[in-house]
């Protein structure tokens, strides 16, 4: 499948903005969509076209169907907090090898884009933590993912006022798209080894209705970030 990953990824992209625009039943209904008979096991969400395609890239890479949880079944215990319920977790053999959220964000920009940062950090900053702390032994440290699929428009494009009331903002935040926060925050994630990889697309409604997306960021290509994940996994399962 990596080696035709291209339209995999297509098929996700599409189910993202059939299922915005009220258009996924159809595609639940048909024998030939890839990305409904995906989203129907997982429930059907947004995302889950992307959930899909990673558990199929596990399982074709050798990780049994059944180590690969999704959503109620991903939920893990914290450090900071008791528990939190993850998109996905592998746990194979009573050791978690991997985590990996699927986020997306196609309006309301200003008001979410710091509450997706807020998220993110802490909930990944909780779960090593806990690793470190003991939480999952005897598992070696997990592979953390973060996927960004976010709506390349005008209102995403805009460059929106920052608040330097008591101190100055970092300068890369001067003039920044909310476009350009997104992969600044996916880039210094995977800098500051908050995760393992983090992915970053973009598209708009229009063209992802047809599958179409794009990547800006080299290090942050859903390609990497699909060999790091299988990569990691391969290394602690018997094959």
């Amino acid at each position: 499948m990596l080696d035709d990953l291209e339209s995999e990824v297509q098929d996700a992209v599409q189910w993202y903005w059939e299922t915005l625009s009220g258009q996924a039943e159809s595609q639940r209904e048909s024998e030939d969509s890839t990305r409904g008979r995906r989203a129907e096991v997982l429930g059907g969400k947004q995302m889950d076209g992307f959930a899909g395609l990673i558990e199929d890239l596990l399982v074709e890479a050798g990780v049994p169907r059944g180590s690969v949880y999704h959503d109620y079944h991903a939920t893990l215990p914290g450090f900071f907090r008791h528990e939190k319920e993850w998109d996905t977790a592998v746990v194979h053999e009573s050791e978690l090898l991997a985590v990996v959220e699927y986020k997306s964000q196609a309006s309301s920009f200003g008001n979410n884009l710091n509450n997706r940062a807020e998220e993110a950090i802490g909930s990944f900053t909780d779960l090593i933590e806990a690793y470190e702390d003991g939480a999952f032994a005897p598992s070696p440290q997990p592979f953390i993912g973060y996927l960004m699929l976010m709506a390349d428009n005008e209102e995403s494009r805009n460059v929106p006022q920052v608040r330097e009331v008591n101190f100055e903002v970092d300068d890369e935040f001067e003039h920044a798209t909310y476009v350009d926060r997104m992969e600044l925050l996916c880039q210094r994630m995977v800098r500051q080894r908050v995760v393992s990889e983090a992915a970053f697309m973009l598209s708009d409604k229009e063209r992802g209705l047809d599958g179409k997306y794009w990547e800006p960021n080299e290090e942050l290509r859903f390609k990497r970030f699909c060999r790091s994940l299988i990569s990691h996994v391969q290394g602690h399962i018997d094959i």
